[in-house]
């Protein structure tokens, strides 16, 4: 077979020509790509880096807006609360207040009305002894037929009542 022997023949040359081909590719690969792998490499982990670096930067402003909007909350709440507790304190003062006339006016009118039935009561207790002593002038009379004075007979209806 010719191409066996063939190949005795060129068998060094091949081998020749593959290492200084593989040598040639390792030189190309080793010191004109590597470096551009590399370098591409080291900058994406640069740019990953440093959106991690911008991200927890962000995240800390975040942090510190909620914060300072917390405080800006808390506070707004307290001033409310406190403008909620002036509020009922007025409305409880201007109620009291009204309590107050009110229970001043009713004491007025419960005084009045007292002085007017402990007038209506001294009149009609002084007409009840009027008629009392009337009515014991007329019954002296139709029994015994003695004349009683008025005078008398109110002083003895006076003391008959108060006892």
């Amino acid at each position: 077979m010719p191409q066996i022997s063939q190949l005795a023949e060129t068998f060094a040359s091949q081998i020749f020509w593959l290492l200084v081909t593989f040598g040639f590719v390792f030189f190309v690969v080793g010191k004109l790509m590597l470096p551009k792998v590399l370098s591409t490499v080291d900058q994406r982990d640069k740019s990953v880096s440093d959106d991690l670096a911008a991200a927890e930067a962000a995240r800390a402003a975040a942090d510190a807006a909620e914060e300072n909007w917390r405080t800006e909350e808390n506070a707004a709440r307290e001033a409310a609360q406190k403008r909620i507790a002036e509020a009922r304190a007025q409305g409880t003062a201007a109620a009291e207040k009204r309590l107050a006339a009110a229970h001043a006016e009713t004491d007025a009118r419960i005084a009045a009305a007292e002085a007017q039935i402990a007038e209506a009561s001294a009149a009609a207790g002084a007409e009840i002894e009027a008629v009392a002593a009337e009515a014991a002038r007329d019954i002296v009379a139709r029994f015994s037929g003695a004349k009683v004075t008025a005078a008398e007979a109110k002083k003895a209806v006076k003391a008959a009542l108060n006892g």
